[in-house]
């Protein structure tokens, strides 16, 4: 009895088919791939129809920026008579004055005539070395790694000049000077913001030893522009657009730039800023207000 009882309990244990399901579970892994592939493939084809849709835009964008102007051949403005055309002309000239070397941006308002002013001698004299009798302000430029104290007397009146300037022109800075001198000197005399642009020696050219400030080169109509300096080297490119000042140095009777901001204020009538200044100059200072009738 006993040897019966041993021999069919182990046999009981070892055999339990039902416990375990091997076969089901691996028709379902049979069908898995295929849906898997599918919906890879489908997520593919989404990500390429939102690739293509973004690069066309993208594209379309590029194209609309860099559509040059009209008035060069085998070019069209993508969309004229819109407010897109504004927007094409006006990147259209930032890029001209990028590539084609004009020194300032374009006009934020095309109606504004230029004045180009020189610094040293006509707005301000500056003195190095130990302080003078007179003078208005200090700086302190770092130029060729030495620190350097210049003294600075401002012109009479160049603070109302620049502002009544400001109010119809485009005002330009345009000095010989280096940049690290020049630009502590303007912000004290123009905390306004009054001077739309700085130019600085390295916009100048050298001829003969002498910088020469050459206005074909600022992307603006010589009919609308005039230079103001003290020194006649500057403008030999454009003469007929300048109008000398006499230096200044330390007379605090002063009265060139009284004259000035007159003659600026009576222009408005002239379509060229040349015959403006050619009556300026041969009139020594006084300009006649001519009225249409």
């Amino acid at each position: 009895m006993v040897s019966k009882s041993l021999k069919r309990s182990p046999t009981k244990s070892m055999k339990d088919p039902r416990s375990h399901r091997p076969r089901p579970r691996r028709c379902n892994k049979r069908k898995s791939p295929v849906k898997t592939t599918s919906s890879i493939i489908s997520t593919i084809n989404k990500t390429i129809f939102t690739c293509k849709r973004r690069l066309s835009k993208l594209f379309s964008k590029l194209a609309r920026i860099s559509t040059p102007n009209s008035r060069y051949k085998d070019y069209k403005i993508l969309k004229t008579g819109s407010k897109y055309h504004d927007l094409e002309v006006e990147k259209d000239t930032v890029c001209r004055a990028l590539f084609f070397n004009e020194r300032l941006p374009p006009l934020i308002s095309p109606d504004k005539r230029t004045v180009f002013l020189d610094l040293d001698e006509t707005l301000v004299h500056s003195k190095a070395g130990p302080p003078p009798q007179e003078f208005d302000f200090v700086v302190r430029p770092k130029i060729d790694g030495e620190m350097m104290i210049f003294y600075v007397l401002k012109r009479p009146g160049v603070d109302a000049f620049l502002e009544a300037l400001g109010t119809k022109y485009e005002v330009v800075v345009f000095t010989a000077g280096l940049k690290e001198y020049a630009t502590l000197v303007l912000d004290r005399i123009d905390p306004k913001g009054v001077i739309s642009h700085r130019l600085y020696r390295d916009s100048c050219k050298q001829v003969d030893g002498k910088f020469v400030k050459d206005l074909s080169e600022m992307g603006r109509d010589l009919k609308r522009v005039v230079i103001v300096d003290d020194n006649p080297s500057c403008y030999i490119y454009q003469p007929e657009n300048a109008i000398p000042v006499k230096p200044f140095l330390d007379d605090l009777g002063d009265l060139e730039l009284g004259k000035l901001a007159t003659f600026f204020d009576r222009c408005d009538c002239f379509e060229d800023m040349r015959d403006a200044v050619k009556e300026y100059v041969g009139g020594e200072g006084d300009v006649e207000v001519q009225v249409e009738v």
